[in-house]
């Protein structure tokens, strides 16, 4: 009996070890940019979009875009694919891919974009301040838009 406990306790260690390192093999972490550029293999990069940056070709589906880091520094990546609906409005995006050819060329793309209650909030705001409604400051001269 003892050596069938053995047998089963050294095919669970290897169990565990094997499931351990497929799972480190998976993990993507999220670097900076400096350790972006030094890095070789799949890497999460997250930043803003520089929004006069990017540029679409649409015969070969390819997206080049800049991030910008909270420092202001930049980060080009290209991925190739269809553009993401809503990437014009991205808050920030996460870039996942490998830094290769002085930019990283991502194979995937998380576009973060603003709530839709805060768009509701700020036009909530608005309605309620206006001139003959609750909440309106009776005299009040409205500010000039730019």
């Amino acid at each position: 009996m003892r050596k069938g406990y053995w047998i089963a306790a050294v095919l669970a260690l290897a169990f565990i070890g094997l499931g351990l390192t497929a799972f480190q093999r998976t993990l993507t972490p999220y670097v900076t940019f400096d350790e972006a550029r030094k890095s070789k293999g799949v890497i999460q990069v997250m930043g803003a979009l520089d929004k006069t940056s990017d540029r679409y070709d649409t015969g070969n589906q390819e997206l080049s875009f800049s991030l910008l880091d909270e420092h202001g520094r930049s980060m080009p990546v290209a991925y190739r694919g269809v553009r993401p609906g809503n990437f014009k409005d991205a808050i920030s995006i996460v870039a996942i891919g490998r830094y290769q050819n002085g930019r990283v060329e991502a194979e995937k793309l998380l576009v973060k974009c603003p709530s839709k209650y805060q768009g509701a909030e700020v036009e909530k705001s608005y309605t309620s301040s206006a001139p003959g409604k609750p909440g309106a400051v009776s005299g009040a001269a409205a500010a000039p838009r730019s």
